[in-house]
């Protein structure tokens, strides 16, 4: 499979849905791009266009803004992804995904201060542990998990939902340059330049949840992003967990409703740690 293709039908900058979908119709990425040259293939004109530039011409572009691309079957590319039907076929990266143990932190971005105090000391507790912790660095948990992250010097995988260039949110530029002095990586399937749309965040939490080895959910209302990395982790076989809360706060909702249908509550900092080393154990890494 062309490297080449790969790159080009990137910028299409359709949901990884609907280009998973039009590569299959065409037969091969490589004859979806040439397809897009001549003006044919199931995207939309302005997709076309976008594709039809040369992968050279990308390639400048992305190594004037210091940024690497990796593909399936690439020594930077994560493991864990690639076992996943839907997993990205690019993924543009600053610094260098961390090998090692990875549990996804997520919650949402209307946290109570408890909740936040919570996601801090859950990624102090991971870092200290020697996991890697990835989440979406949006406002709230995720970024209050990697602030922990950060505080505790450890390595973690943010996971953008735009491109790498884009300073979204604002709030949390100063947690990607942390988790990259530390070791971490700031990853995106998107390329520089694509703005943040509420549809490209869903797809965004499957890379969540194929990262990890388990998900931990510290507040969440019952509909949101972290509930879809929830279910898609255990569409994938990921370990949940999740913070329980007051049954009559909207924050908690969505953790006690995950307890309630199947997934392992966690109390503190120490309960987790040893949660998770049941899972480092099964699968086989210690113990």
């Amino acid at each position: 499979m062309s490297r080449q293709a790969l790159l080009r039908l990137a910028f299409a900058g359709v949901h990884p849905g609907r280009l998973r979908r039009a590569v299959a119709g065409a037969g091969s990425p490589e004859r979806l791009v040439r397809m897009a040259e001549g003006g044919g293939g199931d995207l939309p004109d302005l997709a076309k266009v976008e594709v039809a530039r040369s992968a050279v011409e990308r390639a400048v572009e992305l190594a004037r803004l210091g940024v690497n691309v990796v593909q399936p079957g690439d020594a930077g590319y994560p493991d864990r992804l690639v076992i996943y039907e839907d997993a990205p076929p690019n993924l543009f990266v600053r610094g260098a995904v961390p090998p090692g143990p990875t549990v996804a932190v997520v919650g949402t971005r209307k946290c109570t201060a408890y909740g936040r105090e919570v996601a801090h000391a859950y990624g102090v507790a991971i870092a200290r542990a020697g996991w890697v912790l990835a989440s979406g660095l949006a406002r709230g948990i995720d970024a209050a998990a990697h602030e922990g992250t950060v505080a505790a010097a450890g390595r973690g995988i943010g996971v953008l939902g735009c491109g790498i260039d884009v300073r979204y949110p604002r709030t949390t530029h100063h947690l990607q340059k942390g988790l990259i002095e530390h070791g971490g990586a700031i990853v995106t399937e998107y390329p520089p330049g694509v703005r943040p749309e509420a549809w490209r965040f869903p797809p965004r939490n499957r890379i969540i949840a194929g990262l990890a080895d388990a998900v931990v959910v510290i507040e969440a209302a019952e509909r949101g992003g972290a509930l879809i990395t929830a279910h898609r982790a255990a569409e994938y076989g990921v370990p949940v967990f999740a913070v329980p809360g007051d049954i009559d706060r909207e924050a908690s909702r969505g953790c006690n409703l995950l307890i309630r249908d199947g997934a392992h509550p966690v109390l503190d900092p120490a309960d987790l740690i040893e949660e998770l080393a049941l899972v480092d154990a099964a699968a086989g890494r210690r113990g």
